[in-house]
């Protein structure tokens, strides 16, 4: 079933539009509201009047001259209605109407005002009449048909049409343009704080130092912003604290562990064999710890050529030699921190080198983001499971933990480290049988 239009489908998707059309909507319905008013009460009434008084006056000249077409006559009204009426009267005898003005040519105003004189010509002469607007040259004409001829009156358009209307449209618009402009320059200022708020929480969302970042604006965006540097000073902290104790019980786990060794090769026995691999465990899982706490902060961002690093990968001895296929763009480049993303992705291809004898790697870049997508042709893990396999110290598939040492923590450090640079990623199905990774990077 077709899903309905939704007026936010119309919407500008940013708050800077979407307060923009908040402003101007109103002012705009105001503005047309009272055109429509000023036109339709003032203006259209006031041409009609006008109209009606040169239609008047049209009338008694054309009586007139149907009374009695005397040369003498004809050119005492021809006379009056220049020094009176501003109106260049002249009658010619045998002449029959025009046919070449058309009333579709006119322009809008044109055509208004040809149609109001027309209108009221209608109610005071029974003639036939053409009536000619126009506006370029400042007049305006009007041909009746007589018994022995054709009345020309020609007469200036402010007989008819006043200015005020052009006025009210330039004040009207002006007036609007200057309130657009003074509320575009407003609503960036007010704007600009909450976009550079945004700014902020998606740098450090990836990693990334602030350091400029002040709260300002509005006391509602004043608030979120300190909100924010006081949240990013508890996560800094808490972050902190979790490496420090990491890192020193691991450097106070070391110390007996060292002793454990020298103790047990200087002991005798098939013992001695199950205590070294107990001890060896041991240090594997520290080590995984330490991996699964690194936030790599110290590391800054660089451009990274994603089908070098996966050539590289791809040199790497391991155990099965599994093949791995590369197809990547020469020119995909994505910024992050080398090292963390490396051996994240070092994960994934370790990973899958040991339960398949093939893996494929593929990139592009889709809706600015680049797309990584590595499969291979192991057993996979069930569909259920996808979303348990990357929590921490979760064994969704005992087979497929070994990475880490058997803690669970081996795609909880990738999705760490993925997160950390503001990419996503998930499992799915591989079109070669196993398991697909997909990870999604911001250019």
């Amino acid at each position: 079933m077709a899903r309905g239009l939704s007026i936010k489908q119309f919407l500008p998707r940013t708050l800077f539009g979407r307060s923009l059309v908040i402003l101007i909507t109103p002012v705009l319905l105001i503005q047309l509201i009272t055109t429509f008013v000023f036109f339709d009460r003032h203006w259209s009434k006031m041409t009609t009047r006008l109209a009606f008084s040169v239609a008047g006056e049209l009338a008694i000249v054309t009586t007139a001259l149907n009374e009695g077409q005397d040369p003498e006559k004809i050119a005492n009204i021809v006379r009056y209605a220049g020094q009176h009426l501003s109106m260049d009267i002249e009658f010619k005898p045998g002449m029959t109407l025009p046919q070449e003005l058309e009333l579709s040519r006119l322009q809008i105003w044109e055509s208004v005002v040809a149609s109001k004189v027309a209108s009221e010509l209608d109610k005071k002469i029974a003639e036939d009449f053409i009536v000619h607007a126009d506006f370029g040259e400042k007049e305006v004409s009007v041909f009746i048909q007589l018994d022995d001829g054709v009345l020309t009156a020609k007469f200036p358009q402010n007989r008819l049409f006043s200015s005020s209307g052009y006025i009210f449209l330039l004040w009207v618009f002006g007036t609007s343009l200057l309130l657009l402009f003074i509320a575009i320059v407003f609503m960036r200022n007010q704007i600009r704080p909450i976009r550079k708020l945004a700014v902020a929480a998606d740098r450090f969302g990836k990693g990334r130092d602030t350091p400029f970042f002040k709260p300002e604006g509005a006391r509602e965006v004043r608030q979120a912003g300190s909100a924010f540097l006081d949240m990013k000073r508890r996560i800094e902290r808490q972050v902190s604290q979790r490496t420090d104790m990491l890192a020193g019980v691991s450097h106070d786990l070391r110390t007996p562990l060292t002793r454990l060794k020298l103790q047990v090769e200087m002991m005798d026995g098939d013992e001695r064999n199950e205590m070294r691999e107990d001890i060896i465990e041991m240090e594997k899982m520290i080590h995984a710890y330490l991996d699964f706490v690194r936030g790599d902060g110290e590391e800054e961002f660089e451009s990274l050529s994603l089908v070098s690093m996966f050539e590289r990968l791809r040199e790497i001895k391991r155990p099965k030699s599994p093949d791995i296929e590369i197809d990547i763009p020469n020119d995909l480049v994505i910024e992050v921190r080398p090292m963390a993303f490396e051996r994240a992705m070092s994960n994934l291809i370790n990973n899958a080198a040991r339960y398949a004898d093939g893996i494929w790697v593929k990139a592009f870049c889709d809706e600015e983001k680049a797309q990584i997508e590595i499969e291979d042709n192991g057993p996979g893990i069930p569909e259920a499971f996808y979303d348990e396999a990357f929590k921490p110290f979760t064994r969704v598939d005992p087979s497929r933990s070994t990475e880490t040492g058997g803690v669970g923590l081996g795609l909880a450090i990738v999705m760490d480290i993925v997160h950390a640079h503001g990419g996503k990623i998930w499992l799915d199905k591989s079109t070669h049988g196993g398991l697909k990774v997909v990870v999604r990077m911001p250019l």
